[in-house]
């Protein structure tokens, strides 16, 4: 039969093996997913002129708006 105890080194070995193998090839599929779900580039800066909030309609409520429009 062997070593007392080295059938079972032997299992928990293999069970932490395939483990650790099952949690690379999952963080790397979740990564892969990751970037294929963001929308394609291009990516850039855009520069603004300060007056361009004064294009932008009026706001119902001060509440309700993401600007503020200055005079």
């Amino acid at each position: 039969m062997g070593i007392p105890g080295e059938r079972r080194r032997t299992v928990r070995r293999l069970v932490v093996m395939v483990w650790a193998l099952v949690a690379v090839v999952a963080g790397g599929l979740t990564l892969w997913l990751q970037d294929s779900a963001e929308p394609p580039g291009p990516y850039g800066w855009e520069r603004t002129d300060p007056g361009d909030a004064q294009h932008l309609p009026p706001c119902p409520t001060p509440e309700a708006c993401a600007y503020v429009t200055r005079p």
